[in-house]
């Protein structure tokens, strides 16, 4: 069996702490304020019952990502090690479920997250600069890595770039709710009784749309051992981002409302944009278009820079595996595993996220006996691998909460610095939470979870492979 080096000290190890407080909440609110509060309110109102409902939502989400942010503050403070569910799911279940996991965050997950998000970067591009449509994969490709290159520098020059992107983030933002104001009072417009040609408004699928747009509050775990005074600042960091998260969604959707009414939020796909053009005319599609993009780029380079930590624990746990966690200790930053998170990204880009490579992928479920995946019902590439790829998200979310139980039976003599208050029931509620949302990204999946299933399959003989390679080295 193969066991990782979990005594080991890690390459990062004896690097002082570079992350402040402000670092750490900066990366949360830029990686989930992403572009999914541009996309999903228009879902969540057209799945409720009236306006106060889908508020109530809103808040909801926030609640019930604080249970599950309050669990995240004990693993992190009892493990204070980079990698985050990496390290729990290795101590709680064994090596193979944490390698599972770095695993399906480097191959899909993770990756496939920063390739959606740079997509989303390029759309929005070519609506400022139609030129750019003839070069639409490079364009797409273009922050990926010029932010990769920025996180190899050092942790110090990509935490500034968080920052700067964050605040300028939150000033866009700001921006968006004052045009609100000046548009004046809603248009009426047509009511939407049903949505996705002819379904019912649903509670709990708009409660799907909200939980969605509340991932990534998680992502501070992932370097908790380059926060400084981790035992304060994490817990701290947690609750913090996501109550500006929640103020931001809450502030945000009333803006859709104050202008669009409630019918007409739940009729357009494109509300923010709706309330630029309503408030400054054509130059509020251009500067909605900015938003997008600089929205975007904080939550590229809050993955690069959370995800990387991730492949580097991973890999300092494993000989096979050690050329990944190499650091350039100077600049704090781990190079291999930026640089291969990178390459897996622009993969992904050219393999999915295109037409050619979308021919290729079918071509190679055919040669498997598999029907080719059906890209235009999921309303593209991405939107097909993010199909596919979240339902193994929440169920490796779902071991980390039971993992919580787990670890406080199995290392019960470890100092927990942060107690999850009212224990057990937020962790009992953020298994719920995970287990609501595993069961609906299956029925929405379909038989795309097959799809999704199979790279954790290969990591399955990746790993196996590993522990032969590890066997044979002690021979």
């Amino acid at each position: 069996m193969l066991k990782p080096m979990l005594n080991k000290p890690s390459k990062a190890d004896g690097i002082a702490p570079r992350l402040g407080l402000w670092d750490a909440v900066s990366i949360i609110i830029g990686i989930v304020v992403g572009t999914a509060i541009f996309r999903s309110s228009s879902d969540v109102f057209a799945n409720s019952p009236g306006a106060a409902w889908a508020m109530g939502l809103w808040i909801v989400g926030g609640l019930l990502s604080w249970c599950g942010a309050i669990c995240y503050a004990e693993l992190a403070t009892t493990y204070p090690r980079d990698g985050g569910d990496y390290v729990y799911l290795t101590r709680a279940f064994g090596p193979w479920c944490g390698f599972l996991f770095g695993w399906a965050q480097l191959t899909t997950v993770l990756s496939g997250n920063i390739a959606i998000m740079a997509y989303a970067f390029a759309d929005y591009g070519e609506k400022l600069w139609p030129a750019w449509k003839n070069q639409s994969v490079w364009i797409t490709i273009t922050p990926v890595l010029a932010l990769s290159v920025i996180n190899a520098i050092g942790v110090v020059v990509g935490k500034f770039a968080q920052n700067v992107l964050t605040v300028g983030k939150i000033i866009g933002l700001a921006g968006l709710v004052l045009a609100g104001f000046l548009a004046g009072e809603a248009k009426p417009q047509a009511a939407a009784e049903t949505v996705d040609g002819g379904m019912p408004a649903s509670v709990g699928l708009a409660l799907v749309f909200v939980l969605y747009a509340y991932g990534g509050w998680n992502h501070a775990a992932y370097v908790a051992a380059e926060v400084r005074d981790q035992r304060r600042n994490l817990p701290r960091a947690l609750f913090v981002g996501l109550a500006c998260i929640t103020l931001i969604y809450l502030a945000v959707n009333a803006t859709y409302l104050a202008v669009l009414g409630f019918d007409g939020a739940r009729v357009t796909r494109t509300p923010a944009a709706d309330v630029m053009e309503q408030a400054v005319g054509v130059w509020g599609g251009r500067a909605f278009s900015l938003l997008v993009m600089l929205s975007a780029l904080s939550a590229i380079n809050g993955m690069i820079l959370t995800g990387s930590r991730i492949y580097a624990t991973w890999g300092a746990d494993y000989p096979a595996l050690a050329w990944l966690g190499a650091w350039n200790r100077t600049a704090a930053a781990p190079v291999a595993a930026i640089a291969v998170q990178a390459a897996i990204a622009v993969l992904l880009i050219v393999l999915v996220g295109t037409e050619t490579g979308r021919d290729v992928f079918d071509v190679g479920l055919a040669r498997v006996g598999l029907a080719e995946l059906p890209w235009e019902r999921f309303n593209g590439g991405f939107a097909t691998l993010v199909a596919a790829s979240t339902p193994t998200f929440w169920a490796l979310s779902l071991l980390t909460g039971v993992g919580i139980f787990v670890l406080r039976a199995r290392d019960r003599d470890i100092e927990r610095p942060y107690l999850i208050p009212f224990f057990p029931l937020p962790a009992i509620v953020f298994c719920a939470t995970c287990v609501y949302m595993l069961v609906a990204s299956i029925m929405y999946a379909r038989w795309l979870v097959l799809v999704g299933s199979a790279p954790l399959a290969l990591g399955v003989v990746v790993w196996l492979l590993l522990g032969r390679l590890r066997r044979a080295e002690l021979e």
